[in-house]
């Protein structure tokens, strides 16, 4: 990738930055996109997505890269849907940092990497939608963990 394009989004979150960690490391939550995330989270180790799209199944992968819980998480990300080849230079990295302030996470998620402006656009509405979804996921475990 010759340009550096980075895509942006940002998303307030009703909780604390460790009940949104806890969402956003949870194998079981559904918060990507309906893919199933899994790794240890410890710095060099894999983290998978295993999903479906378009009917077709994947398998996106990467390399963790920092965690700072539950302040900051990076990683390598790579995706066979993006029809380029699996070498270093076609991995985009993703960081998550989490400002907590009264009672709400502010989560902001960056991706570099992008060829284009166009393309960080179109990846700033997909990862704007991706933490929407990690929105709902905090919401809805609170709403699920409250007495009745």
């Amino acid at each position: 990738m010759s340009e550096n394009h980075v895509a942006r989004a940002t998303v307030e979150i009703p909780a604390s930055a460790e009940t949104v960690w806890d969402t956003l490391v949870d194998p079981e939550a559904t918060w990507m996109l309906g893919a199933r995330v899994t790794s240890a989270y410890v710095v060099g180790v894999p983290i998978t997505f295993d999903g479906e799209w378009d009917g077709r199944p994947f398998q996106d992968h990467g390399e963790i890269l920092e965690v700072d819980r539950p302040r900051r998480l990076r990683y390598t990300h790579y995706s066979p849907l993006s029809g380029q080849p699996d070498v270093p230079e076609n991995y985009h990295h993703l960081t998550f940092t989490f400002e907590e302030h009264d009672g709400t996470t502010d989560v902001t998620l960056e991706q570099d990497g992008n060829g284009s402006a166009e393309e960080a656009e179109h990846a700033t509405a997909n990862w704007a939608q991706v933490l929407g979804a990690l929105r709902g996921a905090v919401v809805a475990d609170a709403g699920a963990a409250s007495p009745s």
